[in-house]
């Protein structure tokens, strides 16, 4: 059975000739399905081009990426609109949302955009609420709610097609600590029922309750420590 997310030897290089500056440089490493892992290091090391390679939000300059077994570093972009739609959530540091629509209709919008009728969608989309306690908030407009509030918001609308990877770029960055440490828990709840989770983050508490963590420097990991984790069939 394959690992849900693997990188082989990613090379990613930005500029041309003198002007070139290589963020990643012959980068390997492995994801089983179920895990949590974090990919740390200081601004610029390379992890945030790390994880949009991983989560084929852009292409390396050699090197292959593979989600449950399969080659996708030069899928064509409707494959790789599928993977997004049906597979993987992404939670970012800002909150990409439509601050004058509804908390509803902002979680709801991937089911949208997959024609998903509305009927289904609005039922899905208050499941999720319910997951992430928003349901008192679905017809309130999104700049109305906290910061707390909005990033469990996003993390709704990253869940609603149920992914099995769930990609989060600093994803208490904004946050004051008791609120960060809800969306951590969060987060980890979700990776206790099965969605394989990848944190970029600055913070080392947070890291250090992922099941790995993978440090990045000047382009290059550091360390990857033994690890034992459930491998599952992926279904990609």
């Amino acid at each position: 059975m394959p690992p849900i997310l693997e990188a082989k030897n990613l090379t990613k290089t930005y500029g041309k000739n003198e002007y070139a500056f290589a963020a990643l440089k012959d980068v390997s490493i492995t994801i089983n399905s179920g895990e949590s892992i974090a990919i740390v290091g200081k601004s610029g090391s390379g992890k945030s081009t790390l994880m949009h390679l991983l989560a084929a939000l852009d292409r390396p300059t050699s090197g292959q990426v593979l989600v449950g077994g399969n080659d996708i570093t030069y899928s064509s972009p409707a494959t790789l609109d599928k993977l997004h739609n049906k597979y993987v959530g992404f939670v970012f540091q800002q909150f990409f949302m439509n601050g004058d629509n509804t908390v509803l209709d902002n979680v709801i919008l991937p089911l949208k955009i997959a024609g998903i009728g509305a009927s289904e969608r609005r039922r899905r989309g208050l499941e999720v609420l319910k997951t992430v306690d928003l349901l008192e908030k679905a017809n309130t407009k999104a700049n109305n709610l906290s910061g707390g509030q909005k990033q469990r918001l996003v993390i709704a609308r990253a869940i609603i097609h149920n992914p099995l990877v769930l990609f989060a770029d600093e994803p208490t960055g904004n946050l004051d600590s008791a609120t960060g440490a809800k969306i951590e828990d969060l987060l980890f709840a979700l990776n206790q029922q099965g969605i394989t989770l990848v944190i970029v983050t600055h913070d080392e508490d947070l890291a250090r309750r992922c099941d790995r963590r993978v440090e990045i420097k000047d382009g290059e990991i550091l360390t990857t420590p033994q690890y034992t984790a459930s491998v599952i069939e992926s279904t990609i």
